[in-house]
């Protein structure tokens, strides 16, 4: 069985890997970035490692446009099936020689789409917090049919039949619910959850309705 050749070059009679720290430093001098030490070339190795650590997290509809080459897709893809920690831990240093083949305008677009996920989840997360502020605000005692009128004021299109429902009955259940033992966790029924997903869903409408480029709303005039 033939040996795949290795791929790399020749300097001076000296074999260099692709992706190698050696390679990486020649190809700074190339660039006439001449003062990297080696505790540099070190650090950025291994934050290139990280980064190829986060890009298994990516969203398939982030990954596709980065257009990523074949061997490191497939690369990502068997350290998602890997379970053992030193097997993983070698496929990640593979990854890691993987990216440091990548051109910068290729690290840099893949650092530019897990902001792009990062800062969606952001957006989630504070809509998941803001929900649960609403709903208990709509389900007070006091004050229920002010937040209510609040509500509609700021979110018209919801569909006001169901909220009310909602409300009506999380009240019931929650007039109807045993009384808990100190310091044990409420029970809350179905009305409670479903409730916190109507509110979670219009805050998310909302904020992306918010976030709509001036562009596209200059288009829009414009059309």
């Amino acid at each position: 069985m033939s040996r795949k050749p290795k791929r790399g070059y020749y300097v001076k009679g000296h074999f260099v890997h692709e992706g190698s720290e050696l390679d990486l430093e020649l190809k700074r001098q190339a660039k006439g970035d001449v003062d990297i030490s080696k505790s540099d070339l070190k650090r950025e190795s291994e934050a290139l490692q990280e980064l190829g650590e986060e890009l298994l997290t990516l969203r398939s509809d982030l990954m596709a446009p980065l257009e990523l080459p074949d061997k490191l897709m497939e690369a990502l893809a068997d350290a998602r099936r890997i379970s053992n920690f030193e097997g993983k831990r070698r496929q990640m240093q593979f990854i890691g020689k993987l990216m440091r083949k990548l051109d910068d305008e290729v690290i840099d677009a893949v650092r530019a789409a897990l902001q792009v996920q990062r800062d969606g989840s952001a957006s989630e997360l504070a809509a998941l917090h803001q929900a649960e502020h609403w709903r208990e605000r709509l389900l007070a005692e006091d004050g229920g049919d002010d937040a209510l009128t609040e509500w509609l004021q700021q979110y018209p299109d919801t569909d006001i039949q169901q909220l009310r429902a909602l409300i009506r009955q999380a009240r019931k259940d929650a007039q109807a619910a045993p009384k808990e033992q100190p310091g044990a966790a409420q029970r809350h029924g179905r009305a409670y959850r479903e409730l916190f997903q109507l509110v979670k869903v219009e805050l998310l409408k909302a904020s992306v309705v918010d976030t709509a480029s001036p562009e596209d709303t200059d288009e829009d005039s414009a059309e």
